[in-house]
């Protein structure tokens, strides 16, 4: 579809999508277009809203294909239910799901089934891609929280997604294996010299409360020799964060 579209021309928009329809449902139909069914579906979510046709498109394109970026998408929609996926960030989403449940309404699509979006997590984080980052730490909230295993946490299988999300320098992922290395758990004793590593290493990442971790540890000697300047260093670098995400949040706000 060469050329421009005008965009204040709403019978021009109309065609316009509706060639994208065609076009995507072509590649992932026709063509069994892995990538082409994975467009077709965000089509489906973002334009159309029909999140019920979306998710059977991510359903087979991440059992029959093996698409990663499919399979992290379905798992999103099992986890929180229909249109939660574009509404926020998933991963702040997965860990109020128990308050979700409580308030969902009866609308069409998708109910939350967490099981099944542990498995699809599980798929995508395996499977690697774009989004397998994203996919390892959310398989490491449900893990961790225990929710999608009957209740029973599994702080090892936590543990190991973490590790895996955080190789691949996703932030909050550092941050939670350092936290669980600062506190224990069944099957992951307590481990200084590690928690300090990913705090340090979520913090040049970029996440405040890793850099509040690692300053407060210098500070106290918890585990490290206790050392003054690294502590004002990382601190002054948490407050610096802060500062930062929360201009970038005040010009999101008003820039709408």
């Amino acid at each position: 579809m060469a050329g421009f579209i005008n965009f204040a021309d709403e019978e021009e928009v109309r065609a316009y999508l509706e060639n994208l329809h065609v076009e995507y449902s072509y590649q992932c139909f026709k063509e069994k277009d892995p990538d082409g069914c994975q467009r077709f579906a965000d089509y489906l979510d973002a334009v159309r809203k029909d999140f019920v046709a979306a998710a059977r498109v991510l359903r087979d394109n991440c059992e029959v294909h093996g698409h990663s970026e499919s399979c992290y998408k379905l798992g999103a929609y099992q986890a929180l239910g229909k249109g939660m996926y574009s509404q926020c960030s998933v991963l702040l989403r997965i860990q109020f799901t128990t308050f979700l449940l409580a308030r969902q309404k009866k609308e069409s699509g998708l109910n939350p089934d967490l099981k099944a979006a542990y498995k699809s997590f599980m798929k995508s984080c395996e499977k690697g891609g774009k989004k397998s980052a994203n996919a390892c730490h959310s398989a490491g909230l449900l893990a961790q929280d225990g929710r999608a295993n009957s209740d029973q946490p599994d702080p090892v299988a936590a543990r190991d997604y973490y590790t895996k999300a955080c190789d691949s320098n996703f932030a909050p992922s550092c941050f939670n294996l350092s936290v669980m290395y600062l506190q224990g758990a069944p099957g992951v004793p307590k481990d200084m010299s590690s928690a300090l590593k990913y705090s340090l290493k979520g913090c040049e990442l970029g996440h405040v409360w890793a850099c509040a971790n690692a300053s407060r540890m210098y500070k106290l000697g918890d585990g490290v020799e206790k050392n003054d300047a690294k502590a004002e260093d990382l601190k002054n670098r948490a407050k610096q964060l802060h500062k930062e995400q929360k201009e970038a949040a005040s010009s999101l706000t008003f820039g709408e």
